[in-house]
């Protein structure tokens, strides 16, 4: 997954003392995009504005987090900073969909663009709209006027593999058209206010399957920072008839896959695909 980076280390500890070194990494982030330089040679890859090269920013930087001691900072105030001549601002998903790497840098760029999202929309107070400023300590932003303090805002979400064990099939999705990438996927979906993670999922599965569930036991969790996201894994067995009701709103495909059905996303990022192949493999094993 896109967070096993070892022995990479992304050292996310706020370091409200740091100060910009030549060779830091500077992070140009606008909503889903990110400034990068494509590569091609000897794989594809891509690179990021550092300090020290021809315009780039070395001031009015946020820290953001490092990665094997290498600082990695914000520029600009809530994404309108111009990123440096050679560089292009390029959508997450496409650097996904090109498979471009390595891995620990394309764990940078999420989580890059989730706290620079989250920055952006954080420049206002929401209890009395006056200005905020950066914390001195935290990784927050508080109100000089009214002293309401936030924090990155984290989505609790759940990834859902519904089996069928008589049949030996599992449920794959995807989204409807136009929505994130098509390729499949198993069910997802955000917690609800006074809602359980494990409610979460039976609603999810019944809003987007029309399925009843049982047998829910958790899997492992993931960061997922274009969506802003922290990722619950769930496994859980279809409890009574296995007809599908998709809702058309949410999913362009649904149907039961048996272990030879069972292809995978182009690439290891996702606790999706980790859990979708790991049943297959399983089974295939048997």
């Amino acid at each position: 997954m896109i967070q096993d980076i070892a022995p990479h280390r992304l050292a996310n500890e706020y370091r409200g003392d740091a100060t910009p070194r030549e060779g830091d990494w500077v992070l140009y982030v606008r909503g889903q995009e990110l400034a990068v330089k494509r590569e091609d040679v000897p794989e594809p890859s891509f690179a990021l504005p550092r300090v020290g090269e021809t315009g780039v920013a070395s001031e009015g930087l946020t820290y953001l987090f490092a990665l094997d001691g290498r600082s990695c900072w914000l520029a600009g105030d809530a994404g309108q900073a111009e990123p440096p001549a050679g560089y292009g601002l390029v959508h997450n998903r496409d650097l996904r969909m090109e498979g471009r790497g390595p891995r620990e840098l394309m764990y940078v760029a999420y989580t890059g663009v989730h706290l620079g999202g989250w920055y952006a929309r954080a420049r206002y107070c929401g209890a009395c709209g006056a200005p905020m400023a950066h914390h001195a300590t935290l990784r927050a932003m508080s109100c000089p006027a009214c002293g309401n303090v936030v924090f990155p805002r984290l989505n609790p979400a759940v990834i859902v593999c519904v089996r069928d064990p008589e049949r030996d099939k599992i449920v794959l999705t995807r989204y409807a058209r136009g929505r994130y990438m098509p390729i499949d996927a198993l069910v997802a979906g955000f917690v609800e206010i006074g809602e359980t993670i494990e409610d979460c999922v039976r609603r999810e599965v019944r809003e987007e399957l029309g399925l009843k569930v049982k047998n829910i036991s958790y899997y492992k969790s993931q960061p997922w920072g274009v969506a802003g996201d922290i990722l619950s894994g769930y496994w859980c067995d279809v409890d009574g008839d296995p007809t599908l009701h998709m809702d058309t709103s949410e999913l362009g495909r649904a149907v039961w896959a048996g272990p030879d059905e069972v292809v995978g996303q182009p690439d290891d990022l996702s606790l999706t695909n980790e859990m979708m192949c790991r049943w297959r493999d399983e089974h295939n094993r048997r």
